[in-house]
Formats: structure tokens, C-alpha cells, sequence
């Protein structure tokens, strides 16, 4: 495992790993225009074809859309404990969206006569993306549909690559039933969104797109911008875990590799001053390792010697500065003091407190959104929530009284701009 002097790196290797294993895609994108345009061209045809050259399943357009027998049968597949679990996480994560919503309508008067205001709504329409290279993902699902159906949007759509039977996987079957959804498709990749973009005879036109991707997906959501919402920024998964002497470094070790076990374009790293703590994490993961399959070992492993390992500085408030810095999508604070840190974390797409708050309960359980800013977009972008899938509308109303008090300032600020039908709209009126 790589051990870094952060006071000792140059400004160059900083640099690197800040940048973490950006995503190249410019060899995918010749490869996505064509199925973008091969999909507004064909429709369904085109997505059976693409389906059976990516995901080697032969579909039709009669059975691309999943039934609510489907559903329902691949619910009652999963085990009677996963379904709790199901209920429990879906519970969590409806309560604490529900609390991210804001008032339908608000007003406040902002001079006499002058009052102004804003109205929520829900958007039209959604499509979830929930992908499946890797794994079976039911918890993206929930994590994605939820806060939508919490939202009110009125119609919430899924897509998703089938699995090798060309059906999709109980457990994601499971997880939409628990969280509402009942109109899902077995499509992923690019022509997934390029056919919510353009409607095909089947699959309808949506007005966005949210949910991580490979990178053809990646590459169809970058091209497609502008014609459809495309959501915000996903990348390779990323944690940082901030540790004092207080630390346990059974407990620092283990919940070092939950991220780093993504892949081996994630990152994973410990932050600390500790020289004690450092010494003994990357034994403790050595141990480990030995527990993990040859795919998660390999993972693993590859992260701790690239885009991962131990950043070891001279203070906590340096470790703050290179968390603040970072960026990080995930961060557990393992201090003395969580909750004095707490407040000096700037730039992050979760904060976990403790040593009892491992970013597994997170990405599972515990409620809040576990579909989080990567690649250092922390610092502008939040974790997903109600508000993406909200919008605002201005609302302004103006009585006889007010107009008087405002209409001469109006106008004087349309002829200085040159603006003169605005200054008339009010002079003349």
C-alpha cells in the first residue's frame, strides 16, 4: 500500500491523485454516436439488436417492457429477510426525503404592496438508470425511485440491462415493487439513453435521465445533454476516511476497502497525522485480503497502489485542508470529536460520524442518498435528493399601491439599459 507525505509531495503527484482516474471517453464516443442514431432511426429493432450485441440476449420488442406478474414473481423469489431488509432501507430512505421537501408555495413581501414568491413542482417524468456490469444493484433503485415517487413525480420509468436469461434480476424486480415502480425496461447501455431521449415505439420520451453508468453510458449522457436532463456527474466510487490517534485501525482498515472494492479505477484513501495509525492499516488489510474473491482482491489490491493508500500529514487541521481539498463522494470522520470537525468539512458528498458509521450502512440502510458527486464535483454538486427531481417556479404579485412605488425606479432601469418598451410598460401604463 502506497504511504504519502502530503508536505513531501510535489504539487504534480498532488495533483494526481485529486484527479483520481478520470474518465476518458473519447474512444467510446465514435462507437455512441452511431447507436444514438441507429436508436432514433430503428426504435425498438435497434434496441434488440444492441441488446443482443452488448448483453448477448435476444429480445423483441413485445418483451422488453417487464410485466407486474414479473414483478410480483421476482419479489416473492427473494429470500422473506430480504424483502424486510427491502422495507427497512425503502422506509429509512422515504423518511429523510421526505424531510428534503420544501413548501408547494411561499410568499413574502418585500415592499408594500410588492409580494413575491416561489411554487414547486414536481417534473413531468423520469427515467432511472440502474446498471448491472458489475452486479445487481437493487439499492440504487430504491436509492433513485424513492426520493422521485417522495417528489410526486407523476410518471417514474426504469431501465436496465437484462441479465443473461434476458429477464432482470429479483432482487432489482424486488426493490421496484417495495418502491412503487411498476413501468421498468430491459434495456442499459447507450441505447438505453438515447431511446428515453427519443422515444421509441415502446419506450417513451422522458424529459431526464439519472443514475450511474458504464462509460458508453457515460459517453450517450454527454452527447445527449440538451436534449434530455442527463442528471449530474457519476464516476468511479471514491472515499476518504479522516482519522485521529482515536482511531481503531481494525475499524479504519476494514471500512478502507468498502470503496475500493468498486473497482480498480476507484479510490480509496486514509487521511491522517497519526504515523502509529499508518503503520498498521495496511497490515490489517493484508490480512483481509485473504478473505476476499480474486476479482474483489484484485480490486482492491490495485486501488491501494494507484488512485488509493495512506495520506499521512503533519496535523488534523492539515487533514482537513486535504479532505477540503479532495472532495471527496464518501467520508467517514474518525476522531475523538466527530462532531467538531464536522463543521469544517466543506467539500463532500457525505459525512459519516464515528466509528460505528461504516459507509456500508450508508449505501444501504441508513436513509440518506447514497447516489453521490464524484470526481471531486463534491465541491459544487450535492448527493442526489427530492430537489432533482423538483423544480421552481418565481412568483411575483403587485398591487395598485405597489406599482405606484415602483414604476418610476422600473423605468429609469430600462433606459439606462436601453431597454425602451420596458420603460414604456410601466410610463404609459
Amino acid at each position: 500500500m502506497k504511504i504519502y507525505r502530503w508536505t513531501q509531495m510535489s504539487e504534480r503527484e498532488k495533483e494526481r491523485l485529486l484527479r483520481r482516474a478520470e474518465l476518458d471517453i473519447s474512444q467510446q464516443m465514435p462507437v455512441v454516436l452511431n447507436i444514438i442514431d441507429e436508436v432514433k432511426k430503428g426504435g425498438d429493432k435497434a434496441l434488440c439488436r444492441f441488446t443482443q450485441q452488448f448483453d448477448q440476449v435476444s429480445l423483441t420488442p413485445e418483451n422488453l417492457k417487464v410485466t407486474a406478474e414479473e414483478i410480483d414473481k421476482g419479489y416473492e423469489r427473494v429470500s422473506e429477510a430480504f424483502q424486510q431488509t427491502l422495507r427497512f432501507a425503502a422506509n429509512n430512505i422515504r423518511k429523510f426525503h421526505a424531510q428534503q421537501m420544501p413548501k408547494p408555495l411561499w410568499f413574502t413581501e418585500t415592499a408594500p404592496g410588492v409580494m413575491v414568491g416561489e411554487q414547486t413542482n414536481p417534473i413531468p417524468d423520469v427515467c432511472i438508470y440502474v446498471p448491472r456490469g458489475k452486479g445487481s444493484f437493487p439499492s440504487v433503485l430504491l436509492m433513485l425511485a424513492i426520493p422521485a415517487v417522495v417528489a410526486g413525480v407523476p410518471r417514474v420509468v426504469v431501465v436496465t440491462p437484462p441479465n443473461s436469461d434476458g429477464n432482470l434480476d429479483d432482487a432489482v424486480l424486488a426493490a421496484a415493487k417495495v418502491a412503487g415502480i411498476s413501468e421498468i425496461y430491459k434495456v442499459g447501455g447507450a441505447q438505453a439513453v438515447a431511446a428515453v431521449a427519443y422515444g421509441t415505439e415502446t419506450i417513451p420520451r422522458l424529459s431526464k435521465i439519472i443514475g450511474p453508468g458504464n462509460s458508453y453510458v457515460t459517453a450517450a449522457k454527454r452527447i445527449l445533454n440538451g436534449v434530455l436532463d442527463v442528471g449530474p456527474p457519476a464516476g468511479p466510487s471514491e472515499a476518504i476516511i479522516l482519522a485521529d490517534e482515536t482511531a481503531q485501525p481494525q475499524k479504519v482498515a476494514l471500512d478502507l476497502m468498502i470503496e475500493a472494492e468498486h473497482g480498480p479505477d476507484s479510490a480509496s484513501l486514509l487521511v491522517t497525522h497519526v504515523s502509529a495509525l499508518a503503520e498498521k492499516v495496511p497490515a490489517i488489510i493484508e490480512e483481509q485480503l485473504a478473505k476476499l474473491s480474486e476479482k474483489r482482491k484484485s480490486f482492491v489490491s490495485t486501488v491501494f497502489n494507484s488512485y488509493g493508500g495512506i495520506i499521512l500529514t503533519e496535523s488534523l487541521e492539515e487533514s482537513i485542508d486535504v479532505v477540503n481539498r479532495y472532495g471527496p463522494e464518501h467520508m467517514e470522520i474518525m476522531t475523538g470529536d466527530p462532531w467538531a470537525v464536522l463543521p469544517k468539512i466543506k467539500n463532500a458528498g457525505e459525512i459519516l460520524l464515528g466509528q460505528n458509521t461504516p459507509i456500508t450502512l450508508a449505501n444501504f440502510l441508513l436513509g440518506p442518498n447514497a447516489i453521490l458527486p464524484t470526481g471531486g464535483f463534491a465541491r459544487t454538486y450535492s448527493s442526489v435528493s427530492v430537489f432533482d427531481f423538483l423544480k421552481r417556479s418565481s412568483v411575483g404579485y403587485v398591487t395598485e399601491t405597489g406599482f405606484q412605488k415602483l414604476k418610476d425606479m422600473a423605468a429609469l432601469f430600462a433606459r439606462q439599459e436601453g431597454f425602451e418598451t420596458h420603460a414604456l410598460a410601466v410610463e404609459e401604463r
